[in-house]
């Protein structure tokens, strides 16, 4: 018989990390997290341990669910992320997981619930619209041959770039204002904290090396790029591939070529590290229309993610 507990914080990371490793282990760009990158992510601002609950069958743990709420939204949305180790997919415990994280939501006063799926899941997308779910986004992930890097495609040859200092306070102010403002119409936009910003430029989980650049127009900064590493997934997929993890550009100045210009330094300073690939995630409805930057620069689409919303 399948039943239900709560996270154990301080107990339970081994036995949810395994459970995510071993749920997730089938998607091509999924690598293995460590227990002590989970330690370090449950010390971010925004952790919620409240709504994590593992599944087990017969006291074997085979799937997790995770109702998560951001306190600091205002919009009363929880976030669902779900899975089931592959030899126990299909056999009803995907829906009885969801369900609990349904019913977690709306205790906890979460009007919306929403979660995501890879467009080739189709078992978990019909689960999810049998449950009531509905498509409300699509992202894309995609990739480039750093060696096809593309130049003289409009980048704006007026901002001068410079590398942020991560120990200086005006720097991730700076940094946490761009963000914000550039992102502010955004899906699932809400401020990020100072807080956030410093924690995750001096302490990322899963980033060993990441590095952000800011874009300035008459000494005042625009727009920034942020770069990353992860040695981890390098190491397990036999690779040498890093992040662009965020790009944007204050609304003001779009259109000039600021965001092409940062993209490129950005790739440049990836192969500078030794880096032969380079990943980022896109929303296919960002209004800046940010696709087509990246498509210029050489980047191609390798997968699509769908977003689900439904009622509570």
């Amino acid at each position: 018989m399948l039943s239900m507990r709560h996270f154990v914080q301080g107990v339970d990371e081994p036995v949810w990390v395994e459970v995510l490793n071993s749920a997730n282990k089938h998607h091509e760009e999924w690598r293995a997290i460590t227990v002590e990158e989970f330690v370090m992510e449950e010390k971010r601002p925004d952790f919620d341990p409240e709504g994590i609950v593992i599944a087990e069958l017969d006291g074997r743990p085979v799937g997790m669910v995770h109702a998560h709420v951001d306190k600091l939204r205002t919009d009363a949305k929880g976030f669902i992320r779900f899975g089931v180790i592959p030899d126990f997919r299909g056999r009803g415990f995907e829906q009885q997981l969801i369900e609990t994280a349904q019913s977690d939501l709306k205790a906890r006063g979460m009007t919306t619930a929403q979660t995501g799926v890879e467009s080739v899941e189709t078992d978990y997308i019909e689960l999810l619209e049998e449950r009531g779910f509905k498509p409300v986004r699509v992202f894309s992930m995609m990739e480039m041959d750093l060696a096809e890097v593309r130049h003289d495609i409009g980048e704006s040859g007026q901002v001068a770039i410079r590398p942020i200092q991560k120990t200086l306070e005006g720097d991730v102010k700076l940094l946490n204002r761009l963000i914000n403002e550039s992102f502010s119409e955004h899906f699932n936009f809400r401020p990020r904290t100072l807080e956030e910003t410093r924690s995750n430029l001096l302490s990322h989980p899963y980033l060993s090396e990441q590095e952000v650049f800011f874009a300035l127009l008459d000494n005042e900064g625009v727009g920034y790029v942020g770069v990353g590493i992860d040695e981890r997934y390098n190491l397990e997929k036999g690779v040498k591939a890093g992040d662009v993890f965020s790009i944007g550009v204050l609304r003001a100045h779009r259109g000039r070529g600021i965001a092409t210009r940062l993209m490129i330094h950005g790739l440049e300073a990836l192969q500078a590290r030794g880096m032969t690939k380079a990943m980022l995630g896109v929303d296919d409805y960002n209004t800046s229309e940010a696709m087509k930057i990246y498509e210029r620069i050489g980047f191609r689409v390798k997968k699509k993610y769908c977003v689900f919303e439904r009622a509570l």
